[in-house]
């Protein structure tokens, strides 16, 4: 059976929460001839279910390669007469035999019209910056940053990104948008924080934690954002040129983007009726 095969009738509708390490992956979206998270994911279900073709995968929001997941979610239809609440548990742990860690499946609930993308209220991702130098085996979760960092200058620019803002400067420009059309995000929460290497898995001692939640958020702008944010704590980007930029749109002059391996999908906002959250706020 494919997925364009489903009856309606005898189709149920469930929401899938996952982890994943995008190092492993080229994106979570589909791409021809790239191993993907969607990709790989949807193959391990079809092996599964013995089904023709993988079943339509809609996720809560796109990462790009190298950036990990902690609390992504996704939603999907399958036959009710392949598995169903009972049967469900065995599904799971098959997908994460197959996937070998790449890719974690949580947890699984049946939710009748739910739909990842469009019931999310919100999308929080977590940046993590290791000062100093660093092993090889940390840079693969956070960017190795040396010398001294202004923390306190970081927070003032975090904090001008706060509320509805055109944010063209910090994003990659979609295919089908235009240079002059805004676009408008709305965010909720951005701070930076320290946080103490509790495991000593680094070399300083400490991280140093940006948290970003918004609606929804354009390609690449939290690389973006870490990247000139890291830039006002070292001196090089003034408070005054990253205010200029965000509310100019433009984005020539601003350093590059922070690398995709310090960045994580770690919650996805929903109602009590689509589940609730995903993972925790920061």
């Amino acid at each position: 059976m494919s997925s364009s095969d489903l009856d309606p009738t005898d189709a149920v509708r469930w929401r899938l929460d996952l982890a994943y390490d995008g190092a492993a992956f080229a994106g979570f979206a589909p791409q021809p001839g790239r191993e993907t998270v969607v990709g790989a994911l949807g193959e391990a279900i079809a092996r599964y279910l013995r089904l023709d073709e993988p079943p339509f995968i809609v996720g809560a929001g796109r990462t790009d390669a190298g950036v990990h997941a902690f609390a992504q979610v996704i939603s999907l239809d399958l036959a009710r007469s392949s598995v169903d609440e009972a049967g469900i548990a065995s599904m799971l742990r098959s997908i994460n035999h197959q996937l070998r860690g790449r890719v974690v499946v949580r947890e699984a609930r049946a939710i009748p019209g739910f739909h990842a993308r469009f019931d999310a209220t919100w999308r929080g991702y977590r940046y993590l910056v290791a000062p100093g130098p660093s092993l090889a085996a940390t840079n693969a979760l956070a960017w190795p940053v040396e010398g001294a960092l202004d923390l306190a200058a970081m927070n003032d620019a975090a904090a001008l990104v706060l509320g509805v803002h055109d944010f063209r400067a910090f994003c990659k420009r979609p295919p089908d948008k235009t240079a002059d059309e805004p676009l408008v995000r709305h965010v909720y929460e951005a701070r930076w924080r320290t946080a103490r290497d509790e495991l000593a898995l680094g070399v300083a001692g400490e991280y140093l934690v940006f948290w970003i939640r918004a609606n929804a958020f354009c390609h690449n702008q939290v690389r973006r954002l870490v990247g000139s944010l890291v830039a006002v704590g070292r001196g090089t980007l003034t408070l005054a040129h990253f205010e200029a930029h965000l509310a100019a749109g433009v984005a020539e002059g601003l350093p590059s983007p922070a690398p995709a391996s310090g960045l994580a999908l770690c919650a996805v906002g929903y109602d009590e009726r689509h589940g609730g959250p995903s993972g925790r706020s920061m």
